[in-house]
């Protein structure tokens, strides 16, 4: 089973326009076209509030490897 070729493409367009008709499509192009820039916009953000918590993290972990480095200077002492 491979992708679909011209005829099929056209078959399945002919269908559509017969189901939903031609003042809806233009309606489900649009709320496909928002629901996939939403999405877009929710991955980009999920993955910015990834970058920051891992930021965070690993300037926990230099004070914490700091901390242990002090307390080691002063042990020496």
């Amino acid at each position: 089973m491979g992708m679909p070729g011209g005829m099929e493409w056209i078959l399945i367009a002919l269908v559509v326009l017969l189901l939903f008709g031609g003042k809806k499509i233009p309606e489900l192009a649009k709320g496909l076209g928002s629901g996939i820039k939403n999405f877009k916009k929710a991955v980009k953000e999920d993955d910015e509030e990834e970058v920051v918590k891992a930021d965070k993290a690993d300037e926990i972990e230099d004070k914490k490897a700091e901390k242990s480095v002090n307390t080691e200077d002063t042990k020496k002492v």
